[in-house]
């Protein structure tokens, strides 16, 4: 069994917000503010998360001047994609399963249509609609309602300023 080491690397990964991050460096060096135009938070905020991508080495910074440049630093994502890989065979394997298992199928029924089973079950619960409902229907909309004006008749009135 494989089991997923404890990178800090997994841990920068699992906020969509970094993920997305990651995802314009990949297009190459941008500083903070470019970021931030980007996304509808505040620059601490950003600034935050490019701290926990920087503890796991997956952004690099430089200073230009007054701006500092983040680059992504893809290497660290390697574990991830080790990692991942293990469930891609998994998968790869479970779908040509099931491709074979449909290969063996009669084509009658690979192509037929299936019933709608929850349409059928909604007929057999509804009950004949009628003009006036059912007097058990009736009473009960009415005590909800007699409650609800019971409800606000206790409240305090609100003061007029």
């Amino acid at each position: 069994m494989i089991v997923a080491p404890d990178l800090p690397v997994f841990r920068a990964i699992a906020d969509p917000t970094r993920r997305a991050i990651l995802d314009l460096l990949m297009a190459g060096e941008r500083a903070v503010n470019d970021l931030l135009a980007s996304f509808r938070m505040t620059q601490p905020a950003i600034s935050q998360h490019l701290k926990v991508l920087r503890e796991a080495g997956l952004v690099s910074e430089r200073r230009a001047g007054r701006q500092r440049l983040y680059r992504l630093e893809p290497a660290p994502l390697k574990a991830v994609h080790d990692w991942t890989a293990h469930y891609e065979r998994y998968w790869t394997q479970k779908f040509t399963d099931l491709g074979d298992y449909l290969e063996q199928l009669p084509d009658e029924v690979v192509t037929s249509k299936p019933i709608a089973a929850t349409d059928e079950r909604r007929a057999t619960k509804r009950k004949p609609a009628t003009a006036k409902g059912d007097g058990a229907t009736i009473k009960k909309k009415a005590a909800t309602k007699a409650r609800t004006h019971r409800r606000k008749a206790k409240r305090k009135p609100k003061r007029k300023s």
